[in-house]
């Protein structure tokens, strides 16, 4: 669900998300070309593939010589994406980081995860992973010309996706 408020004056927003903020709720939030989006907790199906991803991601990460990283800020300013996971050539030192190896999006009801490939794609991400625990579905894509494409092997982790795809402990599975 998006939310695009038309009563509040730019105080009460301003106090919105300042308690948003102090409160933590504002962790899955961005900034998208100045609007606001604001993203609630995913479900806990999310947390449990986010933590298996982890799991069998940072080894390969590592051996090639990335760092992983949870949800970040990617972009600048006034402008950017909170993807869910994600693999760095070095690891971040700044609060907004400018792009990544690899981001990882895991699909929630009502989230934008597809509608970010253009952001990505213009801050040179070089393969974007979305995971969609509601259908099971891996789908990765690589960087080509101006957008993504999709492929059957990461060539940032030397991974197939259908490796990656049978290792997951699909939820609803058990």
């Amino acid at each position: 669900m998006r939310t695009a408020p038309t009563g509040p004056t730019d105080a009460e927003l301003a106090a919105i998300i300042e308690r948003r903020r102090s409160t933590g709720a504002d962790l899955f939030d961005e900034v998208w070309e100045g609007d606001y989006h604001m993203a609630p907790a995913p479900h806990p199906a999310h947390g449990q593939l986010d933590q298996q991803l982890a799991e069998h991601l940072g080894p390969r990460a590592r051996a090639v010589g990335l760092v992983g990283t949870g949800p970040f800020n990617l972009g600048a300013t006034g402008d950017y994406r909170v993807p869910d996971r994600s693999l760095h050539r070095a690891p971040p030192r700044e609060t907004f980081v400018s792009t990544a190896a690899l981001v990882v999006e895991i699909v929630s009801p009502d989230d934008e995860s597809w509608a970010k490939l253009g952001f990505y794609a213009a801050r040179e991400v070089d393969e974007v992973l979305i995971v969609d625990p509601s259908v099971c579905s891996v789908t990765w894509l690589a960087r080509s010309g101006g957008g993504y494409g999709p492929i059957t092997r990461s060539e940032v982790l030397a991974l197939e996706v259908a490796e990656l795809h049978d290792a997951l402990e699909w939820p609803g599975e058990r």
